[in-house]
């Protein structure tokens, strides 16, 4: 398994002392489907993990809700013993239920208990990013997260946690987190449609925190554009391709985690990220977003 990789689209970024590259993999839709459960082909869930290994991706974004668990096991199984380069970044905050529904857990003790689950699925002693999930399955809700990241806060004292982040959060809750203790990163849904934290992308910019959108075509509805749609044949590329290379310009702390399960899709996805864009064509992309 190899180190960062030049070949990746983007360059590289520190979460805190981690340096990862822009291009990393969302581990999220190696579950079964709707997130549950296991993968119909578990041999093509390892290979998948794998070959972003061999890629030089050290950056794999999970959660111990999905599958729930899942995705936690395939990573271990098919990547521990972890080379010292990869970084894997969790979520806690969400358990799922019978129907598989998102149901916030963020009480303290429910935090402590994915913690630990998700550090014995993972094979790990230690998370080197645990991202605070808030929110609901409908997306940003206000309110204070005082409470439930303290006791992130408390956990990493206790060095099972190295860095924190927060994700589905809004700007005046980063800043809340922010003013317990540092954090190295922010995920939330962004893409070319969906722009309500550009300002907050800047921001964190400024200061150095990475920035990590999820969605980036636009999730369970995917973003139909006319305008994504004449670039992407221009380019003789997929829609996909058009998004994250977008993304990779928007601002450099954006680091990509696009999900997949085909290795072949995952080798797609690296490639068109690197797409250049031409300033007539990322003009034309700015607009679908305003």
């Amino acid at each position: 398994m190899n180190a960062p990789s030049a070949s990746l689209p983007g360059g590289t970024w520190t979460l805190g002392d981690l340096t990862v590259p822009r291009f990393g993999y969302g581990a999220m839709q190696l579950a079964g489907p709707g997130v549950m459960g296991p993968p119909a082909d578990h041999d093509g869930a390892l290979a998948v993990l794998r070959e972003a290994a061999a890629l030089g991706i050290t950056h794999i974004d999970t959660a111990g809700a999905y599958g729930p668990r899942v995705t936690n096991q395939l990573i271990r199984e098919a990547l521990h013993p972890y080379p010292a380069s990869l970084h894997i970044v969790t979520k806690v905050g969400a358990v799922r239920d019978q129907q598989g529904g998102w149901i916030p857990a963020r009480q303290p003790e429910d935090l402590r208990r994915a913690v630990r689950e998700n550090l014995a699925d993972l094979g790990l002693e230690s998370l080197d990013v645990v991202n605070l999930r808030l929110g609901d399955a409908l997306g940003h809700q206000p309110g204070s997260i005082a409470e439930p990241f303290e006791a992130l806060v408390e956990l990493q004292q206790q060095g099972l946690i190295r860095h924190l982040g927060v994700s589905n959060a809004t700007a005046e809750q980063v800043a809340e987190a922010q003013a317990i203790a540092p954090i190295v990163c922010v995920q939330n849904m962004y893409n070319l449609a969906y722009r309500q934290d550009d300002e907050l992308i800047d921001d964190l910019a400024a200061q150095g925190i990475a920035y990590v959108p999820f969605f980036p075509l636009g999730g369970f509805t995917p973003l139909q554009s006319t305008a994504l749609s004449t670039v992407a044949t221009r380019l003789d590329a997929t829609p996909m391709s058009v998004a994250l290379a977008w993304l990779l310009r928007r601002s450099p702390n954006i680091l990509l985690i696009p999900g997949t399960s085909s290795v072949a899709h995952l080798r797609e996805n690296v490639t068109g990220a690197g797409l250049p864009l031409s300033d007539e064509e990322l003009a034309a992309l700015d607009k679908i977003g305003h």
